[in-house]
Formats: C-alpha cells, sequence, structure tokens
C-alpha cells in the first residue's frame, strides 16, 4: 500500500455507489405513471452533478505530483497542493475514500 499523509486510505466503491444513486429517490413516481414503463431492477439513475463532481476530485487526488517549489514549501505546512487537500478532505468528510 501507499502512504497518503501518513496513512493508508482506499477509495470505497460501495459508498461512491451509494452517493450517486438516485433510484429510490424517483421510485414512486415511476410506479404511479402509467404512460411509461417502470424501470428495470438493473437500471440506475444517478445524480450526475455529484458524479461529475466525485469523478474530478478523485481526478485530482490520483493525478498529484510530488514535485514542488521550494519557495511554496517553505510558505506552507505541509507538501500537498491546495487542490489535493480540498479534494481529500470533500471525500473523506462524505466518506467515500476511507482509513484502511
Amino acid at each position: 500500500m501507499i502512504e497518503v499523509l501518513g496513512e493508508n486510505y482506499y477509495i470505497d466503491l460501495d459508498e461512491i455507489e451509494k452517493y450517486i444513486d438516485m433510484s429510490d429517490k424517483f421510485g414512486d413516481e415511476e410506479d404511479k405513471s402509467e404512460d411509461s414503463s417502470p424501470v428495470s431492477s438493473s437500471e440506475m439513475k444517478i445524480n450526475i452533478v455529484k458524479f461529475e463532481l466525485v469523478k474530478m476530485l478523485i481526478d485530482v487526488i490520483l493525478s498529484e505530483e510530488e514535485n514542488y517549489d521550494d519557495n511554496l514549501i517553505k510558505k506552507s505546512k505541509t507538501t500537498s497542493t491546495i487542490p489535493f487537500r480540498l479534494a481529500f478532505n470533500s471525500l473523506l468528510n462524505k466518506k467515500l475514500i476511507n482509513h484502511y
């Protein structure tokens, strides 16, 4: 495993699936509508905004590089970039990444 910020973390794919899933929110509306066919159990409705944001945050985390300017390191207490810290903390807050 690779350490991130001194600890081991993993991306919880099941939690991401639950987080972006909207099937249960619209299930009642589908049953009431007689004109449209009901959604089969294999289909999933997702919140596209949440999906794109999670995708972008994971991309920021996975594309983090460790090449830093010495002047920037002196000003910051940590060597990680601001986008990385925001993405990591956002995903950790929503429990989409977890401590191993």
